[in-house]
């Protein structure tokens, strides 16, 4: 009996995923035959928008060219997603390759579950040096190195722009003199590249502070976008009047519009949303350059062949959009993130793929580089045969999920699928109306069609296939987080416990 025990409990560890920090005791991945194994670079901003990049064209004054050169060099994916649109959830399916109901991780401060497994242990066991620079933001006040890095160096919680203290694999080191946080992680990773040991494959993970709230660009880049004009979205204003009820749209909607969340209460403070968006864009300049010292040190040693370099945002981020800023939402704006990958010795450049990606698939990505098959327990696939135009066996929907959090009241519990066409938003623990799109020819999301009886078939359906994923992926309950303290964006309700 105590055999047989053990065997389930150990069957149910590897299934979720879970497991010993130990390389030993990891589960054994199957090899892919490769040529060679691939260098990747990782770099991760946060809170960056996925359309807030100068070959878009959403922002006529905003210049990007290290992001432009890779999306022409290289691959754009404009239909890039998180499962979860907050930091800490989405690293966490980035580094797990896992659903936020699954590896537990729903909000900015409570730290990892112990033994989760992050794929830069396989890297590791595959041979490869690893290497974190920055923002790990999972356990607000730990800033210890964490299992699948030989190097780490990262700061506590949401860290500082200015002046940071970094944990260098395990030793505290503070910097002075105006020691720009986006400039430092990039010299250290750059100083790291040269330093490595050159025998092996190498991984880097380049995760930046920027461009999160409350933005603050180098002193190099302040005032170079001042008094430009941010075009307000098309459902900027309904929420102001009762315009929003003919739309359809939830009451909650509404009353964010004057909260932490809103446009016209952002961040507790009365500012315009013109500047506001003027120092998001010039905070963003320093990580373009960043990009750019990173490309040309694999161009100037040699590398750029055997490297691929991933771009991509934690999360995407509401510029007005129905009244609101920040993100959460399982609005577009909110949920999609800018993806580029730039490898020149893997494919030709110049590359737009169009189906529907998500952070999940980051992990399985990374390792087909390293010539390894992704574990069972992962969901997400390797995007690297959308680079190369098979699109016949991929996902024709994606799922989202977003918990409520007793820091950020205002915005509700919501599950979410999204197809190429349609959009359903089923929201848990209030009195307030479902959302349904036409995202094909609403893509603004002005006109919820939740209750128009020609989408009734639609709306079924997708709440089914919804309800089906959550199912069989065991998310049929909501994970609870201890929370004793008062709430940060609650300014209604500023004593209570």
């Amino acid at each position: 009996m105590k055999k047989l025990l053990f065997l389930c409990i150990c069957i149910k560890v590897s299934f979720l995923g879970y497991a010993q920090d130990s390389k030993s005791l990891l589960p054994k991945l199957q090899r892919i035959a490769r040529e060679k194994q691939m260098n990747v670079i990782y770099i991760l901003t946060d809170d960056h928008r996925y359309d807030f990049m100068g070959f878009t064209g959403r922002i006529p004054w905003l210049k990007t060219p290290a992001l432009d050169k890779m999306a022409k060099e290289g691959a754009w994916f404009k239909n890039a997603f998180v499962t979860t649109s907050l930091c800490s959830p989405s690293r966490a399916s980035i580094l797990t390759g896992q659903y936020s109901h699954v590896h537990k991780i729903v909000d900015n401060e409570a730290p990892a579950p112990p033994g989760l497994i992050y794929f830069p242990q396989y890297l590791q066991k595959a041979g490869y040096q690893t290497s974190f620079f920055g923002k790990w933001h999972m356990g607000e006040d730990d800033d210890s190195p964490r299992p699948g890095f030989d190097h780490w160096e990262s700061f506590k919680g949401q860290g500082k722009y200015w002046n940071p203290l970094l944990n260098i694999n395990g030793q505290h080191v503070q910097y002075k003199d105006s020691t720009y946080i986006t400039d430092l992680l990039t010299d250290h990773a750059i100083d790291w590249l040269d330093k490595r040991d050159k025998r092996k494959p190498f991984f880097l993970y380049l995760s930046h502070k920027a461009v999160h709230d409350p933005m603050s660009p180098a002193k190099r880049h302040a005032g170079i976008y001042k008094n430009k004009r941010f075009p307000l979205p098309v459902t900027y204003y309904q929420t102001l009047n009762d315009d929003y009820k003919k739309l359809n749209w939830p009451e909650w909607v509404k009353q964010q519009r004057y909260s932490w969340h809103g446009v016209d209460y952002p961040y507790h403070s009365h500012q315009s949303i013109d500047n506001l968006v003027e120092r998001y864009c010039e905070t963003l300049m320093a990580v373009d350059e960043s990009i750019a010292r990173v490309l040309k040190y694999l161009k100037d040693n040699g590398l750029e062949n055997n490297t691929m370099v991933i771009y991509m945002g934690d999360n995407g981020f509401s510029w007005g959009e129905h009244g609101l800023i920040d993100k959460r939402q399982f609005y577009e704006e909110s949920a999609k993130v800018p993806f580029l990958i730039y490898a020149p010795g893997l494919f030709k450049g110049g590359v737009t793929v169009d189906k529907m990606v998500q952070n999940i698939d980051i992990a399985p990505t990374i390792l087909e580089l390293a010539g390894l098959k992704k574990p069972d327990y992962m969901p997400g696939s390797s995007v690297l045969p959308l680079l190369k135009g098979d699109t016949l066996k991929w996902r024709k929907k994606i799922f989202y999920e977003y918990y409520w959090e007793y820091d950020f009241p205002m915005t509700p519990t919501v599950y979410g699928v999204r197809t190429d066409q349609y959009k359903l938003m089923h929201y848990i623990g209030l009195w307030d109306q479902d959302e349904l799109y036409d995202i094909k020819n609403d893509p603004n999301e002005v006109h919820n069609l939740m209750g128009d009886p020609k989408y009734d078939t639609i709306a079924k359906q997708l709440a089914n296939e919804l309800f089906d994923w959550l199912e069989q992926t065991k998310g049929m309950q909501i994970p609870i987080k201890r929370t004793v303290r008062h709430a940060l964006g609650d300014y209604k309700h500023k004593t209570q416990y």
